[in-house]
């Protein structure tokens, strides 16, 4: 990957919403994580040993410094989560002075809007994928969330 190209890419982090991006090519794979102070870029070069067989790269999993961490789910938690399809910023409203999609204790259907989850300027609607009550809010209004992350615990 050139330079103008990695350049561009760190460009496009630091004036977007995104915390992080990752893009793998045939030459190699870059991540790119937005922190506080500088943006700290990871370029890891594919390794290709055509005796050896195919070449494995490890790479560390450590969240950098600064990178919001995880809602965690308590481990007593029952009932089905709702988790985030996507990185971005989660909201619990269509506007700051709106009231929230639902409270705990809100009766939701399948398909009903449950949060707001904003991703590179566009806001995701994201809808309960179960009926039922919601019992546990685990995402933060404003605050990032990750793919996969859970946002809503429904019983």
């Amino acid at each position: 990957m050139d330079l103008r190209k990695l350049k561009t890419l760190i460009d496009l982090v630091s004036e977007s919403n995104i915390s992080e991006l990752e893009i793998t090519e045939t030459e190699g794979k870059v991540r790119i994580v937005k922190g506080g102070v500088a943006a700290p870029v990871q370029y890891v070069q594919a390794i290709a040993t055509p005796a050896a067989g195919p070449a494995i790269a490890a790479q560390p999993t450590a969240a950098p410094v600064g990178a919001p961490a995880a809602a965690p789910v308590e481990a007593a938690s029952t009932g089905h989560a709702i988790k985030s399809p996507m990185v971005g910023t989660f909201y619990r409203s269509s506007s700051p002075g709106a009231p929230a999609f639902v409270e705990i204790g809100s009766q939701v259907k399948e398909g009903d809007t449950v949060c707001i989850i904003e991703a590179m300027k566009i806001l995701n609607e994201i809808e309960a994928d179960k009926s039922g009550t919601i019992t546990q809010i685990l995402g933060e209004n404003g605050q990032a969330v990750e793919y996969g992350q859970p946002l809503f615990i429904i019983e």
